[in-house]
């Protein structure tokens, strides 16, 4: 998707990570505030991120909880979700900060 170009990659790495920080403050915020809706809302957006980087589980996991949030289903398992995600991202912000600084070996 990026042919090779080292500031384009570094880019998209640095606006997912920008993305993450905001879906976890988010569903926090959503959850708290009993919004439902708009926590399976913020789900789906950010199961597009997540599909683009190629977390096809979490971005799995994240449709059913769209699906639950939406609809205001088994709340009690809203945290765990959440939980799920900001435990996944965070590696993968780890694996990312990683190839930014390598990115000589990646490309």
């Amino acid at each position: 998707m990026s042919a090779g170009n080292k500031d384009l990659i570094i880019e998209m790495i640095n606006i997912f990570k920008t993305q993450v920080e905001e879906f976890v403050t988010g569903m926090h915020e959503f959850y708290n505030n009993k919004e439902y809706e708009q926590l399976g809302r913020l789900a789906h957006k950010a199961k597009s991120s997540i599909s683009i980087m190629g977390l096809e589980e979490l971005a799995a996991e994240l449709k059913t909880f769209e699906t639950l949030a939406k609809t205001g289903e088994e709340v009690e398992k809203y945290p765990v979700f959440i939980k799920n995600f900001k435990e996944v991202t965070r590696e993968a912000v780890e694996e990312l900060d990683e190839v930014i600084r390598n990115i000589d070996i990646y490309i």
